[in-house]
């Protein structure tokens, strides 16, 4: 197709060359064929070019390897909202060694003493500074202990950086809303933990904990999702050690115990443990009410009762689990 008459239309119909249309405007057609070579975005049904100006934003160079790309690459670490500066400033190490391993000489050491002194000072050199350094130096340390993934670490960081732009640490611990934030993020990922687990590791009591999690939703307008008990299931079979079948049958009953309305006002906690209760006695993997109550957080009795409710209502044989 002539390149003027393509680019007429282009104009007429108003296409945006730098974005990629949905349908082609002559045709309707959805197939959209992109040419990388050429940087253009072509119809696969009448050949209409939808797009000329592609860039590339790439590097410049080619890698077949990942060292080789890592060679070649001219950029630094990505931002992190865990590191008080982002980790957009120098880190000088604290070994006094060379590139190549060598050691420095005196005049060269105390240089460097002098130039890592400054550049501790610059680095941290206002309150906010301070206090961000200390509550990711906090976070990394309650979050390595309870086993959280990167990605609900940077959220509690996001969070509460937004928490100390509204001004919400002042005289508060920074521990507690360390945790508090943790704690949501945790929530909002639907990886949840038990309050008192995350109080147990942090250095505050749960009541402190509670009141710093619901400031935070208060002022910062986060939407938890509701908490399922399905969201326990695999972590607490893994503490107990039971197999894929349990698993399995544990989220069915808890399935089958929503249809029935079981679910409304009931701790996910008691639920999800009366189910993993239930599970392991159908497939003979027993373990005792005490050591899911252990592991879930909660008391016998609770899982206990909620076992007679799941049992009694889902009609399932209490002589065969007995």
């Amino acid at each position: 197709m002539d390149y003027t008459r393509s680019t007429e239309k282009k104009k007429n119909t108003g296409i945006d060359s730098s974005s990629k249309p949905l349908k082609c405007p002559e045709c309707q057609s959805a197939s959209v064929v992109d040419d990388i070579t050429r940087g253009e975005s072509v119809c696969g049904g009448c050949g209409l070019v939808l797009s000329d100006h592609r860039i590339d934003t790439g590097a410049e160079w080619r890698a077949f390897s990942a060292e080789e790309s890592d060679a070649r690459s001219r950029v630094g670490a990505p931002v992190r909202y865990t590191i008080h500066d982002k980790g957009l400033s120098t880190v000088i190490d604290w070994r006094d060694r060379d590139i190549s391993g060598r050691k420095l000489s005196p005049n060269r050491r105390s240089e460097i003493y002098r130039l890592r002194r400054w550049q501790i000072r610059s680095r941290v050199h206002s309150s906010m500074d301070r206090n961000l350094a200390q509550a990711m130096s906090e976070l990394e340390r309650l979050s390595s202990q309870l086993g959280i993934p990167g990605p609900t670490r940077e959220l509690a960081a996001l969070l509460y950086r937004k928490a100390i732009v509204r001004k919400l640490v002042r005289g508060r611990s920074i521990e507690a809303m360390v945790a508090a934030t943790l704690y949501a993020a945790c929530r909002i990922r639907q990886k949840p933990r038990p309050l008192d687990e995350v109080a147990d590791s942090s250095r505050v009591d749960r009541k402190k904990l509670g009141q710093c999690y619901r400031l935070l939703l208060r002022s910062l307008s986060i939407k938890i999702p509701l908490s399922s008990p399905i969201d326990y299931i695999s972590r607490f079979a893994s503490e107990l050690t039971l197999s894929s079948p349990v698993q399995l049958r544990t989220v069915e009953i808890l399935r089958q115990s929503k249809t029935m309305g079981l679910t409304i006002g009931r701790d996910p906690l008691g639920l999800a443990a009366a189910a993993i209760y239930i599970a392991s006695i159908m497939l003979d993997e027993r373990r005792t009410q005490r050591e899911i109550a252990e592991v879930a957080r909660v008391t016998e009795v609770t899982v206990r009762n909620r076992y007679k409710e799941i049992v009694k209502k889902l009609g399932i044989d209490s002589m065969n689990l007995g």
